[in-house]
């Protein structure tokens, strides 16, 4: 029903946005990937948007890119992953993080997500084999995503959460090395 917000930011408070639509403030759940992402209060945000109506509340959910919307989609239609296990999923994880672990039926990924269980990590690889993992890239076809990822696992291994090892692989230079890119990478999270 309604697919798309675009106005101003009014407010912000974790997992949750206001946005200023032409004076209609409308409160948007969102994962804490676009909730980073957001611009300052005041700006013009756009958000794509699925709207949950349930007996006792109408909630909608917004995301900044059109692949995290059509993950949550994927998640809300999976039996025991409602809208808000779906958005622990896609704050705790990017999309190409959950397709890659779908894509290897890695269930550790996704239990380190709060609320997954190892019962239904192991449903959510199920029913995503061959939905996410093939409607997205694999980030292990090449030899350098291969490298990122082994450096996000040693960076994982070591107690940084997903989000810090994935803010320190962005600033990694191309063709390091799995060991010169962990080296790099823990200079970035100790700066």
């Amino acid at each position: 029903m309604i697919g798309r917000l675009q106005g101003a930011l009014a407010g912000k408070r974790p997992p949750q946005v206001l946005v200023d639509v032409q004076g209609v403030g409308y409160e948007v759940e969102v994962p804490m990937s676009t909730y980073c992402a957001l611009p300052a209060l005041g700006e013009p945000v756009c958000l794509l948007t699925h709207f949950v109506v349930r007996e006792d509340a109408q909630i909608l959910f917004g995301f900044l890119a059109s692949d995290e919307r059509e993950a949550f989609r994927l998640l809300i239609k999976i039996s025991g992953v409602g809208p808000r296990t779906a958005l622990a999923l896609l704050s705790g994880l990017s999309v190409g993080d959950l397709s890659e672990a779908v894509a290897r039926q890695d269930a550790s990924r996704l239990v380190k997500v709060p609320g997954i269980g190892k019962k239904t990590a192991e449903r959510l690889l199920l029913e995503l084999k061959g939905k996410l993992g093939e409607a997205l890239p694999q980030a292990s076809q090449t030899d350098g995503q291969n490298a990122l990822s082994d450096i996000a696992d040693a960076l994982l291994a070591l107690g940084y959460s997903d989000k810090e090892a994935q803010s320190a692989l962005k600033g990694l230079p191309a063709g390091l090395s799995v060991t010169e890119g962990i080296r790099h990478a823990l200079k970035a999270l100790n700066r």
